[in-house]
C-alpha cells in the first residue's frame, strides 16, 4: 500500500477489517467529500444479495453525504481486478478511485469511475 495516500491505505484497512469481522467474500469502504467513512461486506442472504461496495455506498446515501472521494474494495476473489464500480459512478460521478486490493493487503489496481 506504498503507492496509496494515508486516506486511501485507510480505506483499504478499513475494508479489510469488515471482511475479517464477518469471512465475507468481500470487504469495502468509501470516503464521503466530508472526509468520514463507511465501511461494509458482502451480503448474501436467500432474498438480498449486495457487494460490499454497493452497502458502503448506501451507508453513506443513507448518512446524508452529497458525494465520495474515493473507495476500496477487498477480495481474493479472481474478479478482484474487474470490480463492479458502477454503485459508486452513478452516486459520485467520473474519476473518483477505487483501490482494488487482495485479502493481504496487496493493492493489485487502482480504477476510476
Amino acid at each position: 500500500m506504498s503507492d496509496l495516500s494515508a486516506e486511501d491505505a485507510k480505506l483499504v484497512t478499513l475494508a479489510r477489517a469488515a471482511r475479517a469481522r464477518t469471512r465475507a467474500a468481500e470487504g469495502a469502504a468509501v470516503r464521503d467529500s466530508d472526509g468520514r467513512t463507511y465501511a461494509a461486506c458482502t451480503v448474501a442472504l436467500d432474498t438480498v444479495e449486495l457487494t460490499a461496495l454497493q452497502l458502503a455506498v448506501a451507508m453513506a446515501l443513507a448518512s446524508g453525504v452529497k458525494g465520495l472521494e474515493a473507495a476500496a474494495v477487498v477480495t481474493d476473489q479472481a474478479a478482484a481486478e474487474t470490480a463492479d464500480v458502477n454503485v459508486v459512478r452513478h452516486f459520485a460521478g467520473a474519476n473518483i478511485p477505487v483501490v482494488l486490493a487482495l485479502g493481504t493487503g496487496e493493492v493489485r489496481d487502482v480504477v476510476h469511475t
